[in-house]
């Protein structure tokens, strides 16, 4: 999959210059970038989340959880192109996944539907990835990042999570369950995610590393959710967070053990 970085140039309106599509004042790009939002019941959130959104991406795609709000019907005149695709299972792993199906664009962005996010950030996410990166991962903790809406007990879970990974994985992440991401398309390929609920997350970020893929973290904050409660519970979640880490640690001793192993592990992602 091939990305183009070319400045725009002075006197010359990049909107009108071949294919390429101009990001900011300094960036303009060649392919699609689709952005993901998984969202149940989030009609009064929705307003503030597509306000944000850059008017330059390609699609918007809404994973519907089953809403018994207006939450399609909201979306639907806040972006009339707003691909709508109704989530069968459950779970935010799932709903990711659902969405990512649905995608036609090239770089794949990923956006909470409940207004912590600010979608003007997403030009960090792309500029990143056709600078050369594989993977954008936000990160809350990276030095000009930030987080309004975390406890103590979950920043200290993040910690230790985060530690956990960066020690059995060779990563050097600094956030861990933030999900805040973006990727090129292809690299659905490589991770191959089969898990439906929040861990998603972490599963992403832990094969990518796995697959040798090139990270890099952008420094994001996070906003208080607007309205509604969230649906994240510290102790549950953490739990099966860690579950994970353990679950993909002893997929890769197996592998390890097979004759093979050292050519599928020559190389590892890293973080810069």
């Amino acid at each position: 999959m091939s990305s183009f970085l070319r400045p725009a140039v002075s006197g010359q309106d990049p909107f009108t210059t071949g294919n390429y599509r101009a990001i900011s004042s300094h960036l303009a790009i060649t392919p699609p970038v689709s952005v993901v939002i998984p969202a149940m019941n989030e009609a009064e959130n929705l307003p503030y989340v597509f306000k944000s959104l850059p008017d330059w991406i390609h699609e918007v795609v809404l994973v519907d959880g089953n809403s018994t709000d207006d939450t399609v019907e909201v979306a639907r005149e806040l972006w009339p192109d707003v691909k709508v695709v109704e989530q069968r299972g459950k779970g935010k792993g799932d709903a990711l996944i659902t969405g990512f199906e649905a995608c036609t664009g090239d770089i794949i962005v990923m956006v909470d539907a409940d207004g912590s996010a600010d979608g003007q950030e997403i030009v960090s996410y792309v500029s990143a990835l056709v600078s050369g990166a594989d993977f954008a991962k936000g990160s809350r903790f990276a030095n000009g990042g930030g987080t309004s809406d975390m406890t103590p007990i979950r920043k200290l879970g993040n910690r230790v999570l985060c530690a956990a990974v960066n020690a059995k994985f060779g990563a050097r992440y600094t956030d861990l369950c933030y999900g805040y991401n973006a990727f090129w398309r292809h690299c659905l390929d490589q991770i191959d995610l089969d898990c439906t609920g929040f861990e998603v997350e972490t599963l992403m970020n832990i094969r990518v590393v796995k697959a040798g893929l090139k990270v890099q973290e952008i420094p994001s904050h996070e906003y208080l959710r607007i309205h509604g409660a969230s649906n994240l519970r510290a102790v549950r979640d953490g739990l099966r967070v860690l579950k994970v880490i353990l679950k993909e640690r002893s997929n890769r001793r197996a592998l390890r053990s097979r004759p093979h192993a050292m050519q599928l592990n020559s190389g590892q992602g890293e973080v810069s």
